[in-house]
């Protein structure tokens, strides 16, 4: 009989700690939203003692959502009982529970000698705080699931011996972790093998995986462990996540698919929700997602070369191993004009996978669409995608671009004069530099008393023609912490200006918010 997969989606959690892809609450909600529509099993919506923050995110995901929501906790009870308080009153919920049990995690992170002084000692301390929190976890929910942290270099007779401790303490879920993306594929399959055959209680748990790309081997290493046991693999949109990202849901699961000639498994994954999911999270995190990604990148399904457009013409399956449509890519990305009306934009919204909207929310997306349709004529998906983006994610009006005004020419030095509305107030200020972007960027500093590190700024088109909308990037950092702006416009140089807004804002926003970290306690 065929078995069915359990995708655990942690695009939410470990997906948000990209370098500079923070996401807000209203954005991990609609994301939530779609992957309820995509029909993932469990959602990790995020760390919930982290910060305040984090933690009404989670709450918010878990009453929006009929989806089994998981918080991640560290092995400790303060951490633990702040997930419960997150998820508490909600449908069903996991608290996923972890500790680093690698001997080079034991001796660094748990290098001090309160933890032992020698590593017999340290992992005797580390399996017991393993077995306690699984066991306190355990008197909030039946669904508890533990990680022992960077399992790919841990040693495995310990890792076995940890692993039947955490289940006889009543772990329902054990995740393998390959935190630094170090393993190969048969290494770590071994590796699930030698679990399922050496350890005594393994029945009683359902053994995951969660594999890093720090190599490129996160999809490869996630194959390799349901081959041989494994039965939940954790995995992104996009495959983002901490430095190289994690497993590409989407590749994890069309490659299930795919290949039911030679695996009995499957997923309930609704696939024709691929594309929207894909296209939602990039731009909600400003990650871009590179041409040649498979299943979801621009040129996933094209065909440049003669040989391969003849035989796709001839027998689509001479060169594509699934159809565009199986993962939701549409036949043609124009939808709407000016003689739209807001029934009609609401209904392509929803087949774009944004949830219902308020009224108030619906005309201020509508102002926004005729605006842009009385430039671009034909309104794109794209297009879509990037008001929802821009109206409604912003939410609010602070650091709003109120006016600008540049002044270039090839014997002119640029000058650029901005304007800023801060909430209530209004901030302008002039400048000049190297070109009109960088006096744009100039300007702003003067105007809000304040001074950038540019660690990139990238350009593309986002839709086609001569009228396309065009996406800025921009990154800035301050200090330990990257922070992504994104601005769109027909107005590239307009563009650019609202995107270095938006990062400062980001950055406000962080700095705000750890403020208030310090001065309000964690519920």
């Amino acid at each position: 009989m065929s078995e069915r997969i359990i995708i655990f989606d942690t695009t939410l959690r470990d997906g948000e700690q990209s370098p500079g892809a923070s996401l807000n609450v209203f954005e991990k909600v609609e994301i939530a939203r779609q992957l309820e529509k995509l029909n993932v099993d469990v959602i990790e919506a995020g760390f919930p003692v982290s910060s305040p923050m984090q933690f009404e995110a989670v709450k918010r995901v878990a009453g929006e959502v009929a989806v089994t929501i998981a918080g991640l906790a560290r092995a400790a009870e303060k951490d633990i009982k702040v997930a419960y308080d997150a998820l508490q009153g909600t449908g069903d919920f996991r608290i996923h529970t972890f500790v680093g049990t690698s001997d080079i995690h034991l001796t660094g992170k748990f290098g001090a000698s309160r933890y032992g002084k020698t590593l017999k000692e340290k992992r005797a301390t580390i399996l017991k705080m393993a077995c306690d929190a699984v066991a306190y976890a355990k008197t909030f929910t039946d669904d508890v699931e533990f990680s022992p942290e960077d399992a790919g270099r841990t040693d495995i007779s310990y890792l076995l011996e940890v692993v039947e401790a955490v289940i006889e303490a009543g772990a329902t879920t054990v995740n393998i972790p390959d935190t630094t993306g170090y393993t190969l594929p048969s290494e770590f399959g071994a590796k699930i093998a030698q679990l399922k055959e050496r350890v005594p209680n393994i029945d009683k748990a359902v053994i995951s995986v969660h594999c890093h790309n720090d190599l490129g081997l996160a999809v490869a290493n996630s194959l390799s462990a349901i081959e041989n046991g494994a039965r939940q693999i954790e995995c992104t949109i996009n495959g983002i996540g901490e430095r190289a990202g994690n497993a590409s849901l989407e590749e994890v699961v069309m490659a299930i698919k795919v290949r039911r000639d030679i695996w009995d498994f499957y997923t309930g994954i609704r696939t024709e929700e691929i594309y929207n999911t894909s296209k939602m999270v990039s731009g909600f995190t400003g990650m871009i997602v590179q041409p040649n990604k498979a299943i979801v990148g621009e040129n996933a399904f094209a065909h440049e070369a003669g040989i391969h457009q003849d035989g796709v013409l001839k027998l689509k399956q001479t060169y594509e191993i699934m159809t565009p449509e199986s993962v939701g890519v549409p036949r043609t990305k124009i939808v709407l004009g000016r003689h739209s009306g807001r029934h009609g934009l609401l209904a392509r919204l929803k087949e774009l996978g944004y949830g219902d909207l308020s009224k108030e929310e619906l005309d201020r997306i509508y102002e926004e669409f005729v605006q842009l349709a009385d430039k671009k004529k034909e309104v794109f998906d794209d297009d879509l995608r990037v008001l929802m983006g821009d109206t409604i994610l912003g939410q609010d009006d602070f650091y709003k671009l109120d006016y600008l005004h540049v002044n270039l020419g090839t014997n002119t030095i640029p000058t650029a004069t901005v304007r800023i509305k801060i909430n209530d107030k209004i901030v302008q200020e002039s400048a000049t530099g190297d070109g009109p972007v960088d006096a744009c960027f100039n300007a702003i500093d003067r105007a809000l008393q304040t001074k950038a590190h540019i660690e990139s700024y990238q350009v593309r088109s986002i839709t086609i023609g001569r009228k396309a909308q065009g996406e800025v990037l921009v990154r800035i950092r301050k200090g330990d912490h990257s922070f992504v702006g994104k601005g769109v416009s027909t107005d590239i140089i307009e563009a650019s200006t609202v995107a270095y807004l938006q990062a400062l804002k980001m950055q406000k926003l962080h700095a705000d918010e750890n403020e208030r970290y310090k001065m309000v306690k964690t519920p």
